[in-house]
């Protein structure tokens, strides 16, 4: 019994951890394009959340042509971060770069909250509540469809880093000044990134929103995602998949084990200590690129 209850908790945390590797994928794909580590991804998460509910309820369509309608409005939102706040910092310290993105993070979850207020919103979008069985095991189907859609995801992201589009990405994020030198338009590249990103935010939105309704507290999933990031590596696609699946089982066997003796909170605690346990013994991540300074 004991057994079962342990593999339970770990396909359940594995499939959970691979929706946090949704937000990392956000957060990557902007590292990897710019070497900026975005603190506005989980508030750019909620915001394509907001978005696809404001399309469905606004002009009374399904959730199957809001969702779209709401990928390709987060694709423009992107570029115009990248056009209108970050385009003017171009060449600064990466520090006032990071500020920016956190101010960016606290007008977004602002912004909300005068629009469309702190009450939690449900995203229906046909997953079923009841669990899948799979023999003595219970499954939850939102994790399972969240699983699949990272998967994809992820595959679609591998295929178009080997294209001559994503190969000028990962040569921008090497370095701007070659990058300008030979003639790559650096700003459409960085642009390009940021509304990837923001397509990836908006999925992720709609599939923790479909678990735990929508409001400001999908915000709050930055802190998931930053952990995945840094502990796979921020440059590495792999690195986020494979340590978001580490995350969610250790998250999930912490509490079903802990919180019955703790009373609540070990998932927070796991979260926090993997963070502070990578940035200690390992800064650069399982699977990130190890750079090194010779003077």
């Amino acid at each position: 019994m004991d057994a079962m209850y342990l593999l339970e908790l770990s396909i359940n945390g594995a499939m959970a951890g691979l929706m946090y590797s949704l937000v990392a994928m956000g957060i990557v794909l902007i590292y990897k394009s710019s070497s900026v580590p975005n603190l506005a991804q989980g508030s750019l998460v909620m915001l394509g959340a907001y978005m696809v509910l404001a399309i469905s309820s606004g002009l009374g369509v399904s959730m199957w042509i809001a969702i779209p309608a709401a990928m390709i409005g987060m694709f423009f939102v992107g570029v115009g971060i990248e056009r209108f706040t970050l385009r003017r910092l171009a060449g600064r310290p990466i520090v006032m770069i990071l500020m920016m993105t956190l101010g960016l993070d606290i007008f977004l979850r602002a912004g909300s909250m005068t629009i469309w207020g702190g009450s939690g919103r449900p995203m229906r979008i046909g997953v079923s509540d009841e669990p899948l069985f799979l023999g003595p095991l219970l499954l939850n189907r939102a994790y399972v469809v969240g699983a699949v859609v990272t998967l994809l995801l992820f595959g679609v992201f591998v295929l178009f880093f080997r294209t001559r589009r994503g190969v000028v990405l990962r040569a921008i994020a090497d370095d701007y000044m070659a990058s300008w030198a030979v003639g790559i338009s650096v700003e459409g590249g960085v642009a390009l990134s940021w509304a990837l990103s923001s397509v990836v935010a908006t999925t992720a939105g709609v599939l923790w929103g479909s678990i735990q309704s929508v409001d400001q507290s999908l915000a709050l999933l930055l802190l998931k995602g930053i952990t995945v990031g840094v502990l796979g590596g921020l440059d590495s696609l792999a690195g986020a998949i494979l340590a978001g699946m580490l995350l969610g089982v250790l998250e999930s066997v912490a509490a079903g084990y802990l919180d019955k003796l703790l009373g609540g909170g070990s998932r927070d605690l796991v979260v926090a200590a993997v963070l502070i346990l990578t940035i200690m013994i390992r800064p650069h991540g399982l699977f990130g690129r190890h750079d090194i300074e010779r003077i």
